[in-house]
């Protein structure tokens, strides 16, 4: 899914300065269990990116979503249980699609969010007539508005509350629409070892997705395309590694690097003498985890996903009891 939405990110950016539309699921009823934040952009020539309920809504939507950039409306989708079946829903069902321009800086902005992998949310007036967008870690970066201080307030108040979730949602309030898209890490794990598949697991555990590697070209690959979601964590000593630690360091996402604090002095000496700045070597978190007394290979990767967890969420991972911030996000 997040490969999806990073090409809708790309999307929205490209097709912004056109003037689009997005259509999205304002109610529904039926079609089993589907994700949130399905969302479908598009112009007036016909041009449309995103998908909505794996293309079941298309006759009414991609016609909607044309039609929207002049102006919002809603319109009734119905899907008999074959065409549902066919498209891989679980069972028929109806949704009333909002269709809503969506202006170029909001468009823009909601893209390049979607694109690099960080937090986004969409929130429009159930009418369509305004939009708001937050991006960010915290969602601390504002676009639009829904045409009141006190709205644009409790709309993002509302998606701060369930950012710390974790998870995409799709919420409908009496005062607006919410779309929140929050990226699932995906980590990138290089060398082999107990390690490295107590590490899987631990990722496997929490819905990341997490992959193995040992080949430098294939990593450095790899790493150079992250986006902020993405989290590396060199199990290798290996010098010949440092090449995708550079990368890393220069790029986006979580870099990670396990090791001795004798293999990271090492290692910073060989990175500062091959350019690496003070601001870039910042980013390495090296003896990568939490100090958590861990011993064994599956307690390490607990430490490694805890300290990725509080990175992402802005906190230092201290105790709970020794924290004045909000428990649970």
């Amino acid at each position: 899914m997040d490969g999806e939405l990073r090409g809708l990110g790309t999307a929205l950016r490209a097709l912004a300065r056109d003037g689009i539309a997005v259509v999205r699921v304002l109610e529904r009823h039926g079609f089993g269990t589907v994700e949130s934040g399905q969302l479908l952009a598009g112009t007036a020539s016909g041009t449309v990116a995103g998908v909505l309920y794996r293309g079941a809504l298309d006759d009414t939507a991609v016609p909607l979503v044309a039609a929207a950039v002049a102006a919002p409306q809603t319109r009734e989708a119905h899907v008999a249980e074959h065409a549902a079946l066919e498209a891989g829903l679980a069972c028929a069902g109806g949704a009333t699609l909002l269709g809503h321009p969506l202006p170029p800086a909001a468009a823009d902005a909601l893209g390049a969010a979607l694109e690099r992998g960080t937090p986004a949310a969409l929130a429009a007036t159930l009418d369509g007539l305004a939009a708001l967008v937050l991006t960010g870690p915290e969602l601390a970066d504002v676009t639009g508005s829904l045409g009141s201080a006190d709205l644009d307030a409790e709309a993002a108040d509302t998606a701060r509350a369930r950012l710390r979730r974790c998870a995409t949602v799709t919420e409908r309030t009496e005062r607006f629409l919410l779309d929140l898209w929050v990226p699932v890490p995906s980590v990138l794990i290089v060398g082999a070892g107990a390690i490295g598949a107590a590490l899987a697991a631990q990722a496997a555990l929490l819905g990341w997705t997490a992959r193995t590697v040992a080949d430098v070209d294939e990593t450095v690959a790899a790493v150079t395309a992250f986006s902020d979601a993405d989290v590396l964590v060199l199990l290798d000593h290996g010098p010949e590694f440092d090449a995708a630690l550079i990368a890393g360091l220069r790029g986006r996402g979580f870099i990670g690097a396990l090791g001795s604090r004798h293999t990271q002095a090492a290692r910073r000496e060989r990175l500062v003498a091959a350019g690496v700045t003070e601001d870039e070597f910042a980013r390495l978190y090296g003896p990568v985890g939490l100090d958590l007394g861990a011993r064994t290979a599956a307690e390490t990767a607990v430490s490694i996903v805890a300290q990725v967890i509080a990175v992402r969420g802005g906190r230092a991972g201290v105790a709970l009891a020794a924290s004045t911030r909000r428990i649970g996000g």
